[in-house]
């Protein structure tokens, strides 16, 4: 299983090698033009001078905790409000249009407003973030919470099982299949939400040094901190698939 996995990353790394060989190649050749498209050997330089910087590294933390507040608020609303959902279906009745309209509405276009409400601070980047998170979770969690088995219930109950234990034994391991893909793609658009923010108006940030780079038309750089976001969205899903299959290391 071991040499299957470093046979894999092999292929990984020779197939990227070759993508940005050819990218290099047709840069020099002048088959593209670098000033639109950047130079591999560009996005390396400027990312081997900027990550000895502090700057650089300042802006990531920022942006990722704008991330992370986003996504762990957005969550534990979300799932709150699952449950509430699930437990009073008539509540969801209710509330099912207003959420429907606001959930329909462009929160990138809303972060204009979140910006005037929240300041140009780490506040308005969780306020998308959050608006972005909650309604993907709330989905997941209240058709996670749903396609338990009623039998499975049932047979709990019937065993003298109280509600409590019923749902932290039954009901819950039986969702996280389901939540857990919302809890993964919540986290992800968390991430868009706070880097599109960013890009709007903030004060430092990823998506702030992104908007300035190309404002400057420094293209190597945008393609470098690009390179970073896709490391960073792939490593969050990851890090959600290692801990979906720890909690489901029973299956």
């Amino acid at each position: 299983m071991r040499a299957k996995q470093i046979q894999w990353a092999g292929l990984h790394l020779v197939f990227l090698l070759c993508v940005f060989g050819l990218g290099e190649l047709a840069s020099r050749q002048g088959w593209i033009n670098p000033t639109f498209f950047g130079r591999p050997s560009g996005v390396a330089l400027f990312l081997w001078e900027h990550l000895q910087t502090a700057k650089l590294w300042n802006d990531l933390m920022w942006t990722m905790l704008g991330v992370l507040a986003s996504f762990t608020l957005g969550s534990v609303a979300a799932f709150a409000v699952g449950l509430a959902f699930v437990q009073w279906p008539r509540l969801e009745q209710f509330a099912e249009p207003y959420l429907n309209a606001i959930n329909v509405m462009p929160r990138i276009a809303l972060a204009p407003l979140f910006i005037l409400w929240f300041g140009l601070g780490l506040g308005s980047k969780i306020a998308v973030g959050f608006s972005l998170t909650f309604f993907i979770v709330l989905s997941s969690t209240v058709a996670g919470i749903r396609s338990v088995s009623q039998d499975h219930k049932t047979l709990c109950r019937t065993l003298g099982s109280g509600a409590v234990t019923t749902f932290f034994q039954v009901t819950l391991p039986g969702a996280v299949p389901v939540i857990f893909s919302g809890l993964r793609l919540g986290l992800t658009y968390a991430l868009f939400g706070v880097i599109g923010a960013e890009i709007i108006a903030s004060e430092k940030g990823l998506g702030q040094t992104l908007a300035y780079l190309s404002s400057i038309f420094d293209i190597n750089g945008v393609m470098a901190l690009l390179l970073i976001l896709a490391l960073l969205g792939v490593g969050i899903v990851k890090a959600m698939t290692v801990i979906e299959k720890r909690l489901l290391h029973w299956q």
